[in-house]
C-alpha cells in the first residue's frame, strides 16, 4: 500500500512558477512509475509528466514541455513538479498518481492539490 501527499499548489500570476510536492509513503519499493495528472474545469483529467524511477526516463505532455519538470527524490520519496511559465490555462487541480509494477500493479492517486494562475 503506498500513501500519496500532495502540497505546494496555491496561485500565482501568469509568467510566475510553483512547485508541488507528493510525499510517498508505505512501501514504495514495487513503483513502476510516478506521474502528475491534472484536471483542468470542465475537462477530463489529464497526464501532465512521469517519470520511471527505475531508468529516469521522463515524459511530459506537449503542452508543458520546456516549462515543467518532473524529479524524484528517491531518498525521501518525494515527488516534484517544478513549474514555470505559468499560464492561466495550466489553471487545475494536480494529482499524483503512482503504479505498481506488473500486469495487476496497484494504481494509487493523492487528495490533489489546486493551482490557479491569474491573468
Amino acid at each position: 500500500q503506498v500513501r500519496l501527499e500532495e502540497s505546494g499548489g496555491g496561485s500565482v500570476q501568469a509568467g510566475g512558477s510553483l512547485r508541488l510536492s507528493c510525499a510517498a509513503s508505505g512501501y514504495t519499493d514495487n513503483t513502476y512509475s510516478m506521474s502528475w495528472f491534472r484536471q483542468r474545469p470542465g475537462k477530463a483529467r489529464e497526464g501532465v509528466a512521469a517519470i520511471y524511477p527505475r531508468s529516469g526516463t521522463t515524459y511530459y505532455v506537449d503542452s508543458v514541455k520546456g516549462r515543467f519538470t518532473i524529479s524524484l527524490d528517491n531518498a525521501n520519496n518525494t515527488l516534484y513538479l517544478q513549474m514555470n511559465s505559468l499560464k492561466p490555462e495550466d489553471t487545475a487541480m494536480y494529482y499524483c498518481h503512482s503504479e505498481d509494477s506488473g500486469p495487476n500493479g496497484a494504481i494509487y492517486w493523492g487528495q490533489g492539490t489546486q493551482v490557479t494562475v491569474a491573468s
